[in-house]
């Protein structure tokens, strides 16, 4: 999670990372349906960076477009290791997704109640211009978060615990597999491995492994 004064190791102007290690690969389609190429976001790829204060780790997922910084992203995904309490930073004219894959964490969004987050819970959706702050309840804690600008990404987050078909859309799309092994199409992804779907691509076959889940982050443009 994206903290104030904790970004010493990410100015405001630092240009983010679009992983893209693993290669592009062919996907596995319903016959009558155009080919898909995926992109895999390994895990073992990203790259762990400390936060100032020492009260936790990011780990860049995926940013779009290539090239873009903290201004100029559309969306970004990212995951943190959170050991201590604090503030969230605050992002003008961001919308964000937060769901906990290990521990549990009570997010204090102003204007809103407490929301108590963990693996078995609902994401948590809020402005990201709205001052918020989270307390560790069972750490430490790790998270999945997702921005996207206001005004020109709408992005949603869906729970997948079994077997699914994900319907064709002209959006950018991220499969992130948790707890366990997860196929999305032909690529077979490990614990916290990530896909790229690209724009206007077909249904894609998306099946977890027992005792797994994934979520897919669709990010539609406005």
């Amino acid at each position: 999670m994206e903290r104030p004064g904790h970004r010493g190791h990410a100015p405001r102007r630092r240009r983010l990372r679009h992983r893209a290690q693993g290669g592009a690969r062919e996907a596995a389609r319903p016959a009558g349906h155009p080919r898909v190429t995926l992109r895999l976001l390994s895990a073992a790829d990203r790259v762990a960076v400390p936060w100032k204060n020492g009260g936790g780790i990011t780990y860049e997922v995926a940013a779009w477009p290539p090239g873009a910084d903290f201004d100029t992203f559309d969306w970004r995904v990212s995951m943190a290791e959170v050991r201590s309490d604090g503030p969230f930073s605050v992002f003008p004219d961001i919308d964000r997704i937060l769901a906990v894959l290990q521990g549990r964490m009570r997010l204090c969004v102003v204007g809103q109640g407490p929301v108590l987050l963990s693996h078995r819970t609902p994401h948590a959706a809020f402005p990201g211009d709205t001052p918020t702050n989270a307390k560790v309840e069972a750490g430490p804690v790790l998270d999945l978060n997702v921005m996207a600008r206001r005004g020109r990404i709408r992005p949603t987050l869906d729970r997948l615990d079994a077997p699914a078909l994900l319907a064709a859309t002209r959006a950018d799309r991220l499969v992130v597999a948790i707890g366990g092994v997860v196929r999305v199409g032909a690529l077979k992804l490990g614990p916290l491995d990530a896909v790229h779907v690209p724009p206007n691509s077909g249904p894609l076959p998306t099946a977890p492994a027992p005792g797994a889940f994934a979520y897919a982050i669709t990010f539609d443009r406005v």
